[in-house]
């Protein structure tokens, strides 16, 4: 792309999640835009609780279901009496984009792990409608059900290393000569003006992918916008090599998920309008006894050889705690336009994307083609 071209585009990204990243590269690589993300948190960054990315699980499990979940939302978006199609397509071409990029050939190196999922539910939800598509896709018989489950299907997926993948996605747009601005904005206008060092002093477009901070950006503040907290812990069990969840009719809900790196992340917790920072020790307990019910195998072979383990046995084995503040958003996703006065007679599109509450890494690519396509509508209309 030539930057001294008349017909390029300036676009500024706010965000640098992985909802950020993957639309700043499908606009890049789109061709005829200049890109330039600005965010307060960045990949290469020291992990913070102001950095829900840094802290997934990140498997691809799409849960593109909506109001036919029994119970209330605290985990996935909500989408009231909508059709369910364009969700489920954003959870697709992901899983497409990152199945090719998980292959042994692919592009990045040290990030996936393709592995046998097992989704057991006694909820009352039959997942086949939005995982049929998954590769090797089954039900699971009665008597490989494991202790509270009803009913289970298995398929193949993959795990991904969010510190990796973020920080090969940020390469990958610098290389494709994006501009990465480190600042806190309290503002939108601060983008739109040119108020901040580093941004075009008067961009084309603004797209916004700063999940939670929706909540607090002036010109924004979408108190639609809320925190789901949850808490993971990575435990050094590489003789595991596959993953499992289980969600109950009681709402709880237990996970693990193998990585490349040998280790296993296990979670469970999902609690809405809870702010907490840090890891809490009752919910480090509750965890670790859900996740062993689903899978004794976590306890180690030399233990499981001799008695029934115990969470005590799994403590030895934490290498790392999280804990990360899903942005939920009542209503769903928000990806739409909006046309914002930027001067005298003069306005801007801004194009949102933002509230995957705990789905952000398996419909990045499909919402970033979404705000893609929102974007190129907006510059084509030349006005609202």
């Amino acid at each position: 792309m030539q930057r001294g071209s008349e017909t390029t585009k300036d676009i500024i990204v706010i965000g640098a999640g992985v909802v950020g990243l993957s639309t700043a590269i499908r606009i890049q690589e789109k061709g005829g835009y200049r890109v330039t993300i600005v965010a307060e948190t960045f990949p290469t960054d020291p992990k913070t609780i102001r950095y829900t990315s840094h802290w997934a699980g990140a498997h691809h499990v799409s849960q593109a279901f909506g109001n036919k979940r029994q119970r209330g939302d605290l985990f996935f978006p909500t989408y009231d009496n909508q059709d369910l199609t364009p969700i489920l397509d954003m959870d697709k071409e992901t899983f497409e984009t990152m199945w090719r990029d998980s292959e042994h050939s692919g592009p990045i190196q040290g990030c996936f792990l393709r592995y046998n999922h097992s989704e057991f539910r006694s909820d009352g939800v039959d997942p086949t409608e939005w995982l049929d598509y998954m590769p090797d896709f089954r039900s699971i018989p009665n008597n490989e059900l494991v202790p509270g489950a009803t009913r289970g299907w298995t398929f193949t997926t993959f795990t991904l290393h969010p510190p990796a993948y973020l920080n090969w996605l940020l390469d990958r747009f610098l290389t494709n000569g994006g501009t990465m601005v480190h600042a806190q904005l309290q503002h939108i206008s601060q983008a739109m003006h040119g108020g901040i060092s580093g941004l075009p002093q008067k961009p084309d477009a603004i797209v916004v992918c700063i999940g939670l901070g929706a909540r607090f950006l002036g010109g924004i503040e979408d108190k639609k916008v809320y925190p789901i907290r949850g808490q993971t812990i990575t435990l050094n069990a590489p003789w595991v090599k596959y993953g499992s969840t289980l969600s109950s009719a009681d709402g709880s809900y237990f996970y693990l998920m193998p990585r490349v790196t040998g280790d296993v992340l296990v979670g469970g917790i999902r609690v809405a309008d809870d702010w907490f920072p840090v890891p809490r020790a009752q919910d480090r307990d509750y965890v670790l006894a859900g996740v062993l019910a689903v899978c004794p195998e976590l306890a180690p072979p030399e233990i499981r050889a001799e008695r029934t383990p115990t969470i005590d046995d799994l403590r030895p084995l934490i290498v790392e705690e999280g804990c990360g503040l899903r942005p939920g958003r009542k209503g769903g996703i928000r990806l739409e336009t909006e046309w914002l006065e930027a001067g005298p007679q003069s306005e801007i599109p801004v194009v949102y994307n933002y509230g995957h509450a705990g789905m952000g890494f398996q419909s990045s690519w499909g919402s970033a083609s979404i705000a893609l396509d929102l974007l190129e509508e907006a510059l084509a209309s030349g006005k609202p």
